[in-house]
């Protein structure tokens, strides 16, 4: 099987998305300003965005999050990348890396294109990462709890979480040339826990 990464016609999905985006936020946000990140080294350390409130001029920082594999779907779920392979080595994901400055998640989910390459519609997720962290070490999940080598393709069920409810893990050996281990969370049940905030 030739695994290919989609990294290239995910970033073109990107770009048109971005347009959409700045709709909702501009809607959505009136109360901040915002500033797209255009720096390589700052993009890396998780900054797609810097929104300053404007009566405060206090600044976070964004870094957005498209399920660009599931156009025109509506999942109830998020992956967020505790770990992956790059030249036969184990990388860090982007969850637990401590090298990200990002203070949010931006998470877009029902990507809709309903006219031929445009975006028409989405739903915007808010995820402060800090409580995110927190409430993930609470229950004792770090970047050196599950392993690779412990898994096998497919999704695996993890006492820490109701799978149902809450969340499970998720690696895609099979279909994935980065080979991901993925934390899959409810966005409802990150809501209710005060974790992230519905912006549409």
């Amino acid at each position: 099987m030739n695994l290919k990464s989609n990294f290239k016609e995910d970033l073109q999905k990107e770009q048109r998305l971005q347009i959409l985006l700045d709709c909702y936020y501009k809607t959505y946000l009136q109360n901040y300003s915002f500033q797209r990140e255009s720096d390589l080294k700052k993009q890396l350390k998780g900054i797609d965005l810097v929104l300053t409130q404007r009566n405060t001029n206090i600044s976070y920082n964004v870094d957005e999050k498209a399920q660009l594999d599931y156009i025109n779907d509506d999942l109830p779920t998020f992956a967020f990348e505790i770990n992956y392979f790059k030249n036969d080595k184990i990388r860090m994901g982007w969850l637990f890396d401590t090298k990200k400055e990002t203070h949010f998640y931006s998470l877009v989910t029902a990507i809709y294109e309903d006219e031929p390459n445009k975006f028409t519609s989405c739903k915007i997720t808010f995820v402060n990462r800090n409580k995110l962290l927190h409430f993930l070490s609470d229950k004792g999940i770090d970047q050196n709890t599950f392993y690779h080598s412990d898994l096998v393709h497919g999704k695996k069920i993890i006492p820490q979480l109701h799978h149902r409810k809450q969340g499970y893990l998720y690696l895609s050996s099979n279909n994935k040339a980065e080979k991901p281990l993925n934390l899959i969370l409810k966005l409802d049940f990150l809501v209710e826990m005060g974790i992230a905030k519905r912006l549409t």
